[in-house]
């Protein structure tokens, strides 16, 4: 009978979904959002250049990144869940991380480009800028991003993927709002630096952002611990279990954006432990660290066999 064992490990849930399988279906969030912000972003550019507006364009520009970044991140979805197959053993789950880690480049390099936009209209101001029309275009754009964010909003702590969509959408909603202060102000002021001048303070926002869900999903694209799991407390918990004298060649890694996945040698003498030991770690890791997907390899330690993956430092714990 296995130890059974007290956890003094916090609860370490990180919002992936409790069922490997079967998540949110988004698809009516991505068809409306898709729709609604492909006809705007036409609508916007067209109204940008006849209002001189760098702001509209730029916001233009951002809401064309947000389109393909829906597009992305849904065939990123559809593809996780394609069925394993033999040259596909873990399926495309890894297609989410991807999409993500994409969405995030893609957010920064269009950002990049409204900001030298922004920068060549500073030193050149544009006196033919129409506020009137900024404020109107920009305000449909706050409800079009608004209303498509809040369609992803329940999913962006549980699924990296959709925390992308959700800030490409939130971050547009504050460009269109940059760009209705900023007509505001022109309207009053007839200062027309103030249009390519909220484009970046807009735009540093973005990046401020952004940074966070750039440097998250390349940690998973590289098979990083999520930031989530505590490395050391998963490898205690292990190395506590009744039996258990050494843990070594201990990965834990996502294999999409919901999914966490995990290998370990223990080093156990006496010997093969029996299967309800081994399920029992399972649930344990699933419960307190929101592990998903649970593969262990059990070593007697025989000093004439030794695990060529151990580490000297392992080996000597």
């Amino acid at each position: 009978m296995p130890h059974q064992h007290k956890h003094p490990y916090p609860h370490q849930h990180h919002g992936h979904s409790h069922d490997g399988q079967h998540h949110p279906d988004y698809n009516r969030a991505f068809i409306v959002g898709l729709s609604l912000n492909g006809g705007f972003v036409i609508a916007e550019f067209v109204f940008g250049l006849l209002a001189h507006s760098v702001s509209l364009i730029a916001d233009a520009g951002h809401n064309l990144s947000d389109v393909l970044g829906l597009i992305i991140s849904w065939v990123a979805i559809f593809l996780s869940r394609r069925q394993p197959s033999s040259r596909y053993t873990y399926g495309w789950r890894k297609s989410s991380i991807l999409a993500t880690f994409l969405n995030a480049i893609f957010l920064l390099v269009v950002t990049g480009g409204i900001i030298w936009e922004a920068i060549q209209r500073l030193l050149q101001p544009d006196s033919m800028v129409e506020g009137g029309v900024i404020i109107i275009v920009a305000a449909i754009g706050i409800a079009i991003n608004t209303g498509t964010a809040l369609m992803f909003l329940s999913g962006r702590k549980g699924d990296m993927n959709i925390r992308a969509v959700f800030l490409h959408m939130a971050a547009d909603a504050l460009v269109s709002l940059g760009v209705v202060l900023s007509g505001i102000a022109i309207v009053f002021t007839k200062w027309f630096w103030l249009d390519p001048a909220f484009s970046l303070v807009i735009s540093a926002l973005i990046i401020f952002s952004t940074w966070d869900l750039l440097k998250d999903s390349f940690n998973l694209a590289i098979d990083g611990v999520p930031n989530d799991i505590d490395e050391l407390a998963v490898r205690t918990y292990l190395a506590e279990c009744q039996g258990v004298i050494q843990v070594h060649d201990l990965h834990i890694w996502n294999m999409s954006t919901v999914d966490t996945a995990l290998t370990a040698h223990l080093v156990m003498p006496a010997g093969h432990p029996h299967d309800e030991f081994l399920a029992k770690i399972s649930q344990d890791l699933k419960n307190i660290f929101d592990i998903d997907h649970t593969t262990l390899q059990i070593e007697s330690g025989d000093p004439n066999h030794p695990c060529g993956l151990a580490t000297t430092c392992e080996k000597e714990s």
